[in-house]
């Protein structure tokens, strides 16, 4: 992400030539001589007056020249620095993964930082085409020699964006103090041009994929196969993988988007390659309907991430939140596994769903910051880790020995939910009877969100401000029965910068609590609210009309929230 580093009024245009000299890259030199050129001190103001941070996502950010883009300066610079961090740790000729997506300069990146780490005497292993970033994300967890990994991805962003996540040897994201001390490495860091280039690397075999096929497609989480599937990978690079998994698992190909199947940098057919957003999975719907599919399926350009939707017997399809999904996932673990030390683990803006699924099965559960990184530190000794999810569509499915990749991981998750959809299709039911059925047991979570962009980032910082120093003491009518400020470590967490509000449950007959949870966006100038109500049902009561009276519920969070922040 952007931020923080402001270079001194002018500067500039000297801060501008000396990247010329160094950079190694013709077109960003190009790029940069044409706005030193044309004196656009804009331009360079926004260039060169801040960089790109290195935080525990890595790097991500607009590719171009300069410190606050994405470009082989600034990729050569992180490599340096996690070569320096490592060579603390491990000696000379500890081996590096090294994998890559198919956005614009991802190979290039990769072999970029393949040339530092050897020049550094570390040994990089380069996957020699693009690949998920789960199928980086096992390879280091995998295997005992690999002490890292980089993946150069930008996952869901859009085209003109690329970015670089770094793995530590648990085959996890790097949590802190690792991301300040590889960004203080990174800082300590002198001209590209005068760094140690090697010249030769490993390339891992045209088989790479086959370890990870192996851990994903062997989960054993149910026998049922017989299930139709509409899929896209929606530009990205999780086409092959996924055809591949299915097969060895054993059931019938899916149907492919045909304008959608192949990498394609520029994400032509979306406006935002991301299968949240609105219209992203309009073309994969299409080819459910014409194909009568059972289930739809979208992972996002760098598949860990996983989208389900449900064709309807009358035409059109209900889209699954990512809630939704990882209480049905939960559950369907929980069938096909044993044991009290099973943990689940969610983060603090999903569902309290999971942990209703967890006391109900007598299984352990703990809750997380926001991210992978911080869901695969949680639980404790004698934990053992079996499914992970965060609402943004990630998930980590495992099986009795535990969760293979260490990240969210879109492959495996599809397999999970084709067998899922498979089961209840041999039952005569589908995933939205199943999903009745758990609102049944547990009462009926409905979430939403509250997303609310601004052109100041201080605004941000006075909305939470102003909402620490007087929280409202009520929220839609409600009571404020608890208030925590997470940047205290609220219930032993890390502290984080959010808010969280528990809120009693309604006036109306039949409503049952509700949260609030206010934290500021990692990536981009906005606040996200997560807003979750909390319905009884009962045992043999029609859902419909409960889905309805939680829609309204949330409809008035959303707006008593949004008048709270005061942003709009």
């Amino acid at each position: 992400m952007t931020g923080g580093t402001a270079a001194p009024d002018g500067g500039h245009r000297a801060a501008a030539e000396e990247w010329l000299a160094q950079d190694p890259d013709p077109g960003t030199r190009a790029e940069l001589r044409a706005i030193l050129d044309a004196g656009d001190g804009a331009a360079l103001a926004e260039r060169f007056g801040a960089r790109l941070e290195f935080g525990t996502a890595g790097l991500r950010g607009e590719l171009g020249a300069g410190p606050n883009r994405m470009n082989r300066v600034t990729v050569m610079r992180a490599a340096a620095g996690l070569a320096a961090r490592l060579l603390r740790d491990h000696p000379p000729g500890a081996e590096v993964a090294i994998g890559y997506d198919a956005r614009h300069g991802s190979r290039r990146f990769a072999l970029d930082t393949a040339a530092v780490l050897a020049g550094a005497g570390l040994a990089p292993w380069v996957f020699p085409e693009p690949v998920p970033t789960p199928v980086l994300a096992h390879r280091v967890g995998a295997f005992g020699g690999v002490v890292a990994g980089v993946m150069v991805t930008a996952s869901h962003n859009p085209a003109r964006d690329n970015g670089y996540k770094v793995y530590w040897g648990d085959g996890a994201q790097i949590v802190p103090p690792l991301d300040a001390e590889i960004s203080a490495a990174i800082d300590a860091v002198g001209r590209v041009d005068e760094l140690p280039l090697g010249t030769r690397w490993g390339t891992f075999g045209a088989d790479a994929a086959e370890v990870y096929l192996d851990a994903v497609t062997g989960l054993g989480l149910g026998e049922a196969r017989e299930v139709s599937v509409a899929y896209t990978p929606l530009h990205g690079v999780g086409r092959e993988t996924l055809l591949a998994a299915f097969e060895r698992a054993g059931f019938p190909a899916p149907a492919v988007v045909a304008d959608q199947a192949e990498p394609d940098p520029d994400f032509p057919t979306v406006a935002f390659p991301n299968p949240e957003e609105p219209g992203a999975m309009d073309r994969v719907l299409a080819l459910a309907a014409a194909s009568g599919s059972d289930l739809v399926i979208a992972n996002d350009p760098d598949a860990d991430r996983c989208a389900v939707a449900v064709p309807l017997p009358g035409g059109g399809a209900r889209v699954l939140t990512g809630d939704e999904v990882g209480g049905l996932l939960a559950e369907h673990v929980l069938r096909h596994t044993s044991g009290p030390d099973r943990l689940l683990v969610t983060t603090v803006v999903s569902s309290s769903l999971l942990g209703a699924v967890a006391r109900a099965h007598g299984v352990r559960f703990a809750e997380s910051l926001t991210g992978f990184k911080w869901i695969m530190k949680a639980g404790g000794p004698g934990d053992r880790l079996v499914f992970g999810y965060e609402e943004a569509l990630g998930y980590s499915v495992g099986d009795g020995r535990g969760v293979p990749v260490r990240d969210k991981d879109g492959i495996g998750a599809a397999l999970a939910v084709a067998a899922l959809a498979a089961e209840a299709r041999a039952a005569g039911r589908t995933l939205l009877d199943l999903l009745d059925g758990q609102a049944r047991r547990y009462g009926l979570h409905a979430t939403a969100q509250l997303a609310v962009r601004v052109d100041d980032p201080a605004l941000i910082a006075g909305a939470m401000a102003r909402l620490r120093g007087a929280p409202p003491g009520r929220l839609a009518g409600r009571a404020v029965e608890a208030f925590d400020d997470l940047a205290e470590g609220a219930g032993g967490l890390p502290p984080t910068d959010g808010l969280r509000f528990r809120l009693a449950a309604g006036t109306a007959p039949g409503d049952g609590p509700a949260r609030v949870v206010i934290r500021p966006s990692g990536t981009e100038p906005k606040l996200k609210c997560y807003l979750e109500v909390v319905l009884p049902v009962g045992e043999a009561a029609d859902v419909a009309p409960v889905r309805a009276r939680a829609a309204e519920g949330l409809d008035g969070l959303r707006e008593s929230v949004s008048d709270a922040l005061s942003l709009s």
